[in-house]
């Protein structure tokens, strides 16, 4: 295929990626579901995640090493800025809902205009000044009385912090991508996040059930190294400014599992502040994908 030719249009890889992005947001009702610390879940989900992509390429007898020193301690700091963006996401769920976590979470986009002129030097486009204000309107929305105390406070707080993370972490894989094979960059991650929660679970063991230790196994394999996995392989077969754009469906999809099987259902607030977020962060994904102007 010509360099700028269209990639054709594949059903195949719609399906793909829309599955991945309905089971990235089915992660998050296991911050329901599991009755641990979000240290413990975040550990838990990384360690099974490495674990699955590690014996993949095992078996697919594709190497996962990586040669650069440069890019073993930018991996090294991705697992660390990972395993903070997952705590906050699952301290963000157990603190609110299913819905304020990933609405709030859904802001990375908005981070990602104002971050990435600042660390990449490329040129900053002024909308996004006012795409923040749409983004910090949403917020007080969803928080009753700007009251961060409360419970939607907590969560949105800790939701816009897992978001900064997902964002400063989403600028380092674009370096990281140009160089490595993603499931190289995902496994080393996921292995480094879970090394650096490690001296946390070992101070403080949770107290983990078999029912405990099957969903964290679901969760890792399926909700991230899986999910990962089927992203990426989408990815071929369609443009990648229309997989980021079916990526903003994630706290739909999550809204909706979480109204299923947690019975969780989002006020009108809730929904009104989550939608000017949402607009906000698929403004900013429609602005990227247009060619510079001259």
């Amino acid at each position: 295929m010509p360099p700028g030719a269209a990639l054709p249009r594949d059903p195949s890889g719609l399906a793909e990626v829309h599955l991945s992005v309905l089971l990235f947001g089915f992660a998050a009702l296991f911050g329901k579901w599991l009755p641990l610390a979000p240290e413990a879940i975040v550990f838990g989900r990384a360690a099974f995640a490495a674990l699955a992509i590690g014996l993949a390429a095992a078996a697919g007898h594709r190497p996962l090493r990586v040669a650069l020193p440069r890019d073993r301690l930018l991996l090294i700091l991705c697992g660390l800025v990972l395993a903070a963006h997952w705590t906050m996401f699952f301290r963000s769920v157990q603190a609110s809902t299913v819905a304020v976590a990933l609405l709030s979470y859904s802001s990375f986009p908005v981070f990602t205009a104002f971050l990435e002129p600042w660390l990449l030097r490329e040129r900053w486009d002024p909308s996004s000044l006012a795409l923040a204000f749409l983004t910090v309107a949403g917020v007080f929305l969803i928080v009753p009385g700007r009251d961060l105390r409360s419970p939607e406070g907590l969560g949105v707080a800790w939701g816009l912090g897992s978001g900064l993370t997902f964002s400063l972490l989403s600028l380092v894989n674009r370096r990281l991508a140009s160089r490595l094979p993603s499931p190289t960059v995902a496994f080393h991650q996921d292995l480094w996040a879970a090394l650096f929660l490690l001296p946390l679970v070992v101070l403080r063991p949770p107290a983990v059930t078999a029912r405990d230790m099957g969903l964290l196994a679901v969760l890792g394999v399926f909700g991230t190294a899986g999910a990962h996995t089927l992203f990426i392989e989408g990815l071929k077969r369609i443009r990648a400014r229309a997989a980021s754009i079916i990526s903003s469906l994630e706290p739909v999809y999550g809204i909706a599992l979480a109204a299923l099987f947690l019975k969780e259902s989002p006020s009108l607030r809730t929904v009104s502040g989550g939608a000017l977020i949402l607009a906000a962060a698929l403004a900013v994904t429609m602005r990227a994908g247009r060619p510079p102007s001259s």
